[in-house]
């Protein structure tokens, strides 16, 4: 079991309808620690990969974003789900349904800060369909730029995302992939690596 794996059997909270809540130190409350390690490690999985920019999603995949940006010493651009004011000039748009919350969003990304010199790092907290994961993939190729690789933290194993993600033939990494959980107990069970 590794130190993720660990952390969630410890920490995390297995809900009914498939809900694995690690609000405690992931995606809530955040603990910086961790996410040095999951930097650490992620730098580890993908350091033959030319990579200059992280990208990510707002909101949860951020923190755990610019900690991996930091091992790898470049920035983290991550998609808006809203326009703003401060968002001038074109934009790439490409629209992603939420298994968390249920919704669809249209998510944006500046077209001064992703070019065809990128070469991109996509990182988030978890997978569960995939929809998130190809949205920003749909980004980087109009951008013309290069996906290097996917890193996630917690991967649902049990549904399709992450099949989808590696049949398109990307390199894509997680640390803790669930292959089921028991609301009743508490229990998580996850897939060897």
């Amino acid at each position: 079991m590794n130190f993720l794996e660990e952390r969630i059997v410890k920490d995390g909270v297995v809900k009914e309808g498939n809900i694995l809540k690690v609000d405690s130190f992931l995606n809530h409350q955040m603990d910086i620690n961790l996410f040095d390690q999951m930097g650490e490690e992620f730098k580890r999985r993908f350091a033959d990969k030319p990579i200059n920019k992280i990208v990510t999603i707002e909101a949860s995949g951020i923190g755990i974003a610019c900690i991996v940006a930091r091992h790898f010493g470049v920035p983290v651009v991550f998609a808006k789900k809203t326009q703003s004011v401060n968002i001038d000039g074109e934009v790439y748009v490409a629209e992603v349904e939420s298994f968390t919350h249920k919704c669809k969003n249209q998510v944006i990304v500046s077209k001064k800060f992703l070019g065809p010199d990128d070469h991109v790092l996509v990182i988030d907290d978890f997978l569960a369909n995939g929809c998130a994961l190809q949205g920003l993939i749909s980004i980087v190729a109009q951008a013309g730029g290069t996906v290097e690789g996917i890193g996630i933290a917690v991967e649902k194993g049990f549904q399709q995302g992450g099949r989808i993600i590696r049949n398109l033939g990307y390199q894509l990494e997680s640390l803790a992939i669930v292959e089921g959980m028991d609301a009743e107990t508490g229990e998580v069970h996850f897939r060897e690596q």
